[in-house]
């Protein structure tokens, strides 16, 4: 089984290029399923039901989201309605939406898709260890349920993110981070079966401040005083993201490579 991820999708710049290049994709790497980190999409803060629309029409199956998932009021009405829009499952007990979905692909195989959000200079939600156990302990990867699971965890510490890939190692097929906008070049299958990548990247403009426009940002680390408002830098965005092929029976990585399309950042295919 095939499974693209991409990175955090930033503003209309990122909204155009993944509406543009995504069925392109899907038809030169044939993914079974296409996961998407959207929480950036509403001009840099959350997400809309209108921008959700938008991306499952280009091709997107799964939406995850992260700490901005619910800067845009209108997500907490239409949240619980929408099976495919997935926020950190270490929320606390009431929150609305969910943290994990199972969502069927070609052939009658099934995907576990998960994100978890840290704690590490992140807010102090739930443990995200033990809300990962506590899903998994109700599959079992390669026939046990999923044939395929596929980790989000939304993290500022690289450090945070590999320690859950090590505890998670053989269980599930991917872990991958969002959330720091920078690809990371750590691609790897872990001992256990695991592929990993400390972060995707993001979908974005490359020419920014990790996807805000750069005058706005450095305002910000020089004065030390308020300024303009950060927002999405505009120019034409660079899709980031990895692409993993599991084994059918165990349901294990045998293939992980990183994708980046655009004009900014040197670019890598998964063939």
């Amino acid at each position: 089984m095939k499974i693209l991820y991409l990175g955090d999708v930033i503003g209309r710049s990122g909204r155009d290029a993944l509406v543009a290049h995504l069925p392109g994709l899907r038809r030169r790497l044939s993914p079974d399923l296409v996961v998407v980190n959207g929480e950036n999409a509403a001009h840099g803060f959350g997400i809309t039901p209108k921008i959700c629309d938008e991306l499952y029409a280009a091709g997107v199956d799964v939406l995850t989201l992260g700490n901005h998932s619910f800067d845009q009021r209108e997500i907490l009405g239409y949240i619980d309605s929408d099976p495919r829009l997935l926020r950190p499952l270490n929320y606390p007990a009431g929150t609305p939406g969910k943290g994990v979905g199972l969502y069927p692909v070609s052939r009658g195989r099934k995907v576990m898709v998960m994100q978890v959000m840290g704690r590490l200079f992140m807010d102090p939600l739930d443990d995200p260890f033990i809300a990962a156990e506590r899903e998994l302990a109700k599959v079992r990867l390669g026939g046990g349920g999923a044939d395929a699971v596929i980790v989000d965890v939304h993290a500022e510490a690289t450090s945070e993110k590999m320690a859950l890939a090590h505890t998670l190692d053989g269980r599930v097929s991917l872990v991958v981070g969002s959330h720091s906008h920078i690809p990371t070049a750590d691609t790897q299958i872990l001992p256990g079966g695991t592929a990993y990548q400390s972060d995707a990247g993001m979908c974005g403009d490359y020419d920014s401040v990790i996807g805000m426009k750069k005058d706005a940002a450095i305002f910000k680390f020089v004065r030390k005083i308020p300024g303009e408002r950060l927002s999405p830098a505009d120019g034409i965005a660079t899709l980031c993201g990895v692409m993993v092929e599991t084994d059918d029976r165990s349901g294990l990585a045998q293939r992980v490579a990183p994708l980046r399309v655009g004009p900014r950042l040197v670019e890598a295919w998964p063939e």
